[in-house]
């Protein structure tokens, strides 16, 4: 799921989780109009969208203007629209954690981008979802030159986190494994690519479904070694996990009893990385996996790596190396 600006509008389903409905705004603009998907109430689902035009501020000495390309819509930002999420913007505010856009105009004082320049958002609550902002220029950063457009999209949420997951927990190897559930998400994608690209193998676990074939192709064609699904694996573990080594890394983004499937392929003294809840259960974590396998639980957020971790020349390396 995802918007582009220049495109249409969103088409929200109702979820149990929503305690109301209100309207949010969805508007075009020309010249200095723009459109946002503006969010009035953190315990709401988005059932209604409005056209609504807005002036732009002027461009200021530290600020730029830049007009936005594309934009996903995550998990986390429909979480944080149902006040789920740990981040809370002040309201109202414009949704999106993540979106790729063009410098239009800055001001006299900006050295750090120029009119042309491909930029990402450097804050997590500078809201992607509209087609044009005026914000200071450290809250935005440069591309490398050539980088694909809806790569770039997304890749400050989930190309990052695919990365960092792959990079911080275990020291993989060519001809290693690791094991993922929600493996057709976009971070289990980035996964898929990543960790081919490394030559390790991956062992993707997706949901039953009637197209498995199709999606196990898709996801092959990614870089993925083997996609199955939980009850497959169950019923054929020897015939599937015949031809890759036991995993190092397990990548957990659904929790619940997902979990079980993981910690059973996982080798003893690894590690399995929770970054998501798909399932809204806890992580299950069996008694003999941590006394008898040794296995170590980690958890993950990428917010807060940004926030603590992320420096320039760091987040550079990763943007570069994606």
């Amino acid at each position: 799921m995802g918007y582009n600006p220049l495109e249409g509008e969103f088409n929200w389903p109702k979820t149990d989780q929503c305690s109301s409905h209100q309207s949010y705004t969805l508007s075009y603009s020309v010249n200095i109009d723009h459109s946002l998907l503006f969010c009035n109430n953190l315990m709401c689902c988005l059932d209604i969208n409005r056209i609504q035009e807005q002036q732009l501020p002027e461009v200021s000495d530290d600020e730029v203007k830049v007009q936005m390309i594309a934009a996903p819509i995550n998990p986390a930002d429909i979480n944080t629209i149902q006040g789920q999420y740990p981040i809370k913007p002040t309201l109202p505010a414009v949704g999106g954690f993540e979106g790729v856009g063009e410098v239009l105009e800055v001001g006299h004082r900006v050295t750090n981008v120029k009119p042309g320049d491909k930029v990402i958002s450097n804050t997590a609550t500078l809201g992607s979802w509209r087609t044009h902002l005026v914000c200071n220029s450290s809250a935005v950063r440069t591309l490398p030159e050539g980088t694909p457009l809806l790569f770039a999209a997304t890749m400050r949420v989930n190309m990052s986190t695919a990365y960092r997951l792959l990079q911080d927990f275990e020291d993989l190897q060519p001809g290693d494994c690791v094991i993922q559930n929600a493996a057709n998400s976009g971070a289990g994608q980035a996964v898929h690519s990543i960790a081919a690209a490394r030559g390790v193998n991956t062992i993707n676990i997706v949901r039953d479904r009637p197209d498995i074939e199709d999606l196990r192709s898709y996801l092959q064609g990614l870089g993925a070694t083997i996609v199955t699904t939980e009850s497959q694996l169950r019923q054929n573990e020897k015939s599937i996990m015949q031809d890759v080594p036991k995993p190092k890394l397990a990548l957990n983004a659904v929790s619940g009893k997902s979990c079980f499937v993981l910690l059973k392929q996982l080798q003893p003294k690894r590690t399995m990385v929770t970054y998501g809840g798909m399932s809204r259960q806890p992580v299950m974590v069996p008694t003999s996996s941590l006394i008898f396998s040794d296995i170590k639980v980690r958890g993950y957020w990428m917010s807060r790596w940004h926030e603590e971790t992320a420096t320039d020349i760091v987040s550079f390396i990763i943007f570069t190396t994606l």
